[in-house]
């Protein structure tokens, strides 16, 4: 099992609303699941392994406590998929103000 230590990167997940505590008016699919926070910041404990409770410090060094779910999280996210009317807009643009 991975293991971090003091000083780690690592993520940790907290439910801020239970799903009994999610508001009325939410869909009923949102109803039955929890609201859940994921906080990254640098491990304080000195181990811990994936589902344990540890504090971290975040990069505004706010200290937050929750669940270990990640060691070394990385940043996963893109653009999307290309929109091809903006991919033959700029290609228009580009020839339109003289470019190659």
């Amino acid at each position: 099992m991975k293991k971090a230590i003091k000083g780690s990167w690592v993520e940790i997940e907290n439910i801020v609303l239970s799903d009994k505590a999610r508001a009325p008016q939410v869909p009923e699919d949102t109803k039955e699941t929890p609201l859940k926070m994921w906080t990254r910041g640098v491990l304080i404990n000195d181990e811990a392994q994936i589902g344990e409770t540890v504090k971290v410090s975040t990069l505004s060094e706010r200290i937050a406590e929750g669940k270990l779910v990640d060691i070394k999280p990385r940043y996963a996210h893109d653009f999307g998929y290309p929109v091809m009317e903006l991919i033959e807009t700029g290609l228009t643009l580009k020839k339109d103000l003289g470019g190659k």
